[in-house]
């Protein structure tokens, strides 16, 4: 089985993999070739490029991976490919199983505009919202004045927060699509969008639904992922707190024939808001969560055991009356972005320690491991550190104990962030909102320890060799140290490169605020620089848009004045602390 991703839930899949007696075929960038799930899978290949769109989004790449290494299966994992109704049909005509729904039902389902409608037809009520794709920001504050202020802008085919942006007031709107339309082509190729109200105090609540090809759909408990910031989950528990068992069984029963409307096969969400004792449709993904393992710890059903069952064509080895959810878990991800008293940052850089926190009723799903990097264009997500305990409270302190016990040397992580949150009487009464990280939640002080300082890190460069393996000649590429090259090459290394240092530092010391000196705060790319020399600016104003991990972060004036010096354009790439803007 091919796994067309990487990171923790690559990790998590080969271990899937290597239990059940299956062959695990990993595929990578450039930047991943000594990634953890590379040095775990039985087989690696290269799919070449650096970014997303060069790797792990290329589908001739992957398609001709199948080929080269006789893959029978492939897992998509979650982000990527998961949802792309193309890429599946691509496997499904190549006669590979594609471990997920029918492509008829991500098509169905993958498009959130097309998934409120047939919730709607199954009898699910969604937030009012469009039915058809935004074509302008006019048609925003059409919605806006109609059901009233503020409105969501979502991407029709993303998830996990990229592609949404909340427009408070009419003004905000064409700024807010051309965004939305932006981070959404760059995180899942598509750019489509559609809007919807925006509810005030809700609550994030999703139920785990699984189906095999026999007509077996069942639900297995839900998950409330309520703790947010930018719309992107940072501590997901099951079962939700403060959960009337009535409105649980109603919102099981509708998630099922939600998935059952579309013809679903294997484990997919369903997700809700849920707000003043009603719960609305918000979105189906036609996936595994990423927050999967907290279903698995109060369950005991192994969810990527299961997918390769099913897609085999067994039938559930479980149903809807075997179904006994014990205990409470907590997961918090681990994510590679420096809390920064709320703004959450995103901070790739290498990891020189990671040691996870062990004990009784504690699992780690990461994806790296010591002496790998965190890369700036890819999700930030280190890893997911999850707790099972009898009842909430107990699991609460688990994880406040975990965290404390978490050594992590390497970039700026959420983890300071998750422990605010689980310490706070709020959610220890179950009593916070998908808002309430932002809204309310006090995070001064609260900031990501940074990497120690330490030596440069030499890069490697790439080499040809010949090699005889079994009295058979072989051109082999080799990716090493470009000074352990210099050393052992014949007549001192003459015509080879000499070792590059790559720098860990930024570019000297950080501008003091209201100084004018605008500075990158993390490692990315320009997509957008809204200003010129000469320009007169005020304190606030957005000056750029930078793209990092992923993510658009807008880099903005530190104070009123007039634009001296812009030392970047769009397309450039920056290291934390470059100094790009200059205001007198």
């Amino acid at each position: 089985m091919l796994i067309a991703n990487r990171g923790e839930i690559a990790v998590r899949v080969i271990r899937a993999c290597k239990e059940l007696g299956v062959t695990s075929v990993a595929v990578y960038s450039d930047l991943d070739r000594d990634s953890l799930h590379v040095r775990l899978a039985d087989e690696a290949y290269a799919l070449g490029g650096t970014t997303a769109a060069e790797s792990y989004l290329n589908t001739e790449a992957i398609l001709d991976v199948i080929r080269q290494s006789g893959a029978e299966a492939v897992h998509p994992g979650y982000g990527f490919f998961s949802e792309n109704t193309d890429f599946a049909r691509a496997i499904t005509e190549m006669g590979v199983t594609f471990i997920g729904p029918p492509p008829e039902a991500i098509e169905v389902m993958g498009d959130k505009v097309s998934s409120r409608i047939a919730a709607q037809e199954a009898g699910v009520q969604g937030v009012p919202g469009t039915t058809e794709f935004l074509s302008s920001g006019d048609e925003v504050v059409a919605f806006g004045e109609e059901f009233g202020w503020p409105v969501a802008i979502k991407a029709a085919y993303g998830g996990g927060g990229r592609g949404m942006r909340v427009v408070h007031a009419a003004d905000e709107a064409h700024a807010a699509l051309e965004s939305a339309q932006s981070e959404a082509l760059k995180g899942f190729g598509r750019d489509e969008c559609y809007v919807e109200r925006y509810l005030t105090w809700p609550r994030h609540v999703e139920m785990q639904v699984i189906a095999d090809t026999h007509g077996n759909t069942v639900w297995i408990g839900e998950r409330d992922c309520s703790a947010q910031r930018r719309h992107q989950k940072l501590v997901e528990e099951s079962p939700a707190p403060n959960f009337p068992d009535e409105i649980r069984q109603a919102m099981g029963q509708a998630a099922v024939q939600v998935a059952e409307a579309c013809g679903y096969v294997n484990a997919g969400t369903v997700e809700f808001l849920y707000q003043e004792g009603e719960f609305y449709f918000l979105e189906m993904n036609t996936r595994l969560q990423v927050e999967h393992p907290v279903t698995e710890m109060v369950s005991g059903i192994d969810l990527v055991a299961e997918q390769l069952r099913v897609a085999s064509g067994e039938p559930l080895s479980f149903s809807q009356a075997d179904i006994s959810l014990r205990g409470h878990s907590i997961e918090v991800r681990v994510n590679a972005e420096d809390p920064a008293e709320g703004k959450f940052l995103p901070s790739p850089g290498p990891i020189a320690t990671l040691v996870p926190p062990q004990g009784n009723g504690v699992r780690w799903d990461g994806g790296y491991d010591s002496g790998d990097e965190v890369s700036q264009y890819y999700d930030n997500l280190i890893g997911k550190l999850v707790v099972w305990a009898h009842d909430r409270d107990t699991a609460i302190a688990r994880m406040l104990r975990c965290l404390d016990e978490f050594v992590l040397d390497g970039p700026p992580t959420t983890i300071p962030a998750a422990e605010a949150i689980l310490a706070h009487d709020d959610f220890k009464a179950g009593e916070h909102s998908t808002k309430w990280v932002e809204d309310t939640l006090d995070l001064t002080g609260v900031r990501g320890t940074p990497a120690p300082a330490g030596d440069d890190e030499v890069e490697k460069v790439e080499r040809s060799v010949d090699v005889e393996v079994n009295g058979k000649r072989f051109a082999v590429k080799l990716f090493v140290p470009a000074d352990q090259i210099a050393v052992a090459a014949a007549g001192g290394g003459k015509g080879l490169p000499k070792a590059r240092k790559r720098s860990k530092g930024t570019s000297g010391a950080a501008p003091t605020a209201g100084s004018g000196r605008i500075a990158v705060p993390m490692q990315g790319t320009v997509v957008k620089v809204n200003v010129a020399v000469g320009d007169e600016v005020t304190e606030g104003q957005v000056l750029c848009v930078l793209e990092a991990m992923k993510m658009e972060n807008n880099i903005a004036a530190d104070k009123a004045g007039t634009i001296t010096e812009i030392n970047v354009e769009e397309g450039a790439s920056v290291g934390s602390g470059d100094v790009i803007i200059v205001i007198e």
